[in-house]
């Protein structure tokens, strides 16, 4: 009898992991402690070296970035990197002002969005719908390669 399973070792300890990158340690921490409440593990760095290093040394679910810091695309690099790293996990920009025109504005790829912190509900929902989509998607992966 074959068993199939789509469990993951982050699935078994219970809460899904975040990386929160922002070089403001007030909107860091407030963020930090938004994500905790809301149930997530969080990991933060204050770089896009910083948080690189933190993507190859762990695994993560999501990431989550501002896009300027250190550098005006400091973020682009942070989403880069984490496209690339083998486990693959979901990735928002932060959006922590608005532009004139959003639709001017730089395209993100397909796995990336902006989310608004200032808005907590929505920033919540959408923090739970990519981890719920990067989750779907490796289950149905694991699915594939398994044969089930």
């Amino acid at each position: 009898m074959t068993v199939c399973t789509t469990e993951t070792p982050s699935a078994a300890e219970g809460l899904a992991r975040i990386l929160l990158v922002n070089d403001d340690p007030a909107s860091r921490l407030a963020l930090q402690a938004v994500l905790r409440a809301g149930g997530y593990a969080v990991d933060s760095a204050a770089s896009a070296a910083e948080a690189i290093a933190k993507l190859d040394e762990g695994e993560y679910e999501l990431v989550l970035t501002d896009l300027r810091m250190e550098t005006p695309e400091a973020g682009y690099r942070v989403l880069a990197h984490a496209r690339i790293v083998e486990y693959r996990p979901a990735a928002a920009l932060l959006q922590a002002f608005r532009e004139d025109s959003p639709a001017e504005a730089d395209p993100i790829a397909d796995e990336s969005l902006l989310i608004a912190p200032e808005n907590l509900p929505e920033l919540l929902a959408k923090v739970a719908d990519l981890v719920a989509a990067r989750a779907t998607r490796r289950a149905a992966r694991a699915l594939r390669q398994s044969g089930c």
